[in-house]
């Protein structure tokens, strides 16, 4: 007999808010110090500099803005951990929107400002069960913020890698938030109960197939701390390199994650 499903993870809508709010305000600290010079800088996005960098962050949280003027979908026919696997389709299209914004926008903080201003008045007139128009089917407004919360902590990372000495802090929801999706992503992509994944202190999810653990120590064991967990899981880390590194311990025969990653590119 399989293993019955697991209920989905499910998030606090206002805690979703305030980490998107949060976030977006630690980015925007950081970017207004940023001189032209380290705006032209390259970032690991290939062919983006920093300020590309910064107006495609700016996208994500006006993405709501423009998923709430389309109609509103009839009905909700996707779920949240679709989305982790829809993003890849649009890549082209969305690395053109960000460098028009780039230059439409040469004065980043005002950008992001009115970005900030015109998200909360959307969070404010709008409940979080309106439906919305995604790249991976029609959303509520509370599981389409959980995936601005994954957009922002990735990209501050991203941030954070392009420019020395920038160091932008993250949100505790927010990292956490982000942590999770991507781990239940795994699971959903490497579905099965042989191999524990840890990614303290946020996540610890099941997956691949094999012998199911049930109690005491599992066989095979994954841990990871979250940063780097996130890099596996969206491409900017290799497997091998972290393990190499020593920034992932794996043990056991299918501990092994390299054939599942990234879960979101």
């Amino acid at each position: 007999m399989p293993p019955a499903k697991k209920r989905p993870r499910t998030y606090d809508p206002a805690r979703t808010r305030a980490a998107v709010l949060a976030q977006f305000d630690n980015v925007r600290a950081a970017v207004a110090g940023l001189t032209p010079e380290q705006l032209a800088l390259p970032t690991r996005l290939d062919g983006w500099t920093v300020r590309d960098l910064v107006a495609h962050i700016g996208m994500a949280l006006t993405a709501v803005h423009r998923a709430l003027d389309q109609p509103q979908p009839a009905k909700a026919d996707a779920v949240l951990l679709d989305w982790p696997f829809g993003t890849s389709g649009n890549s082209a299209a969305i690395a053109d929107f960000t460098r028009r914004l780039a230059v439409d926008h040469p004065d980043l903080d005002a950008y992001l400002a009115d970005t900030d201003t015109g998200l909360r008045a959307l969070l404010d007139a709008h409940p979080g069960t309106r439906l919305l128009a995604t790249s991976a089917g029609a959303l509520s407004l509370d599981d389409y913020l959980v995936t601005r919360v994954v957009e922002l902590v990735v990209h501050t990372d991203d941030l954070n890698a392009a420019v020395a000495g920038l160091e932008v802090p993250y949100d505790r929801q927010a990292l956490a938030a982000c942590t999770r999706l991507l781990a239940d992503a795994l699971a959903v992509k490497a579905p099965g109960g042989s191999t524990e994944v840890r990614v303290p202190p946020y996540a610890v999810v099941q997956c691949v197939e094999g012998p199911r653990h049930t109690r005491g120590t599992p066989p095979n064991v994954v841990e990871t701390d979250p940063l780097t967990w996130i890099r596996l899981a969206t491409g900017r880390l290799g497997w091998k390199e972290a393990l190499a590194d020593a920034r992932v311990s794996a043990s056991g025969e299918r501990a092994d994650l390299g054939a599942y990653l990234p879960v979101m590119a």
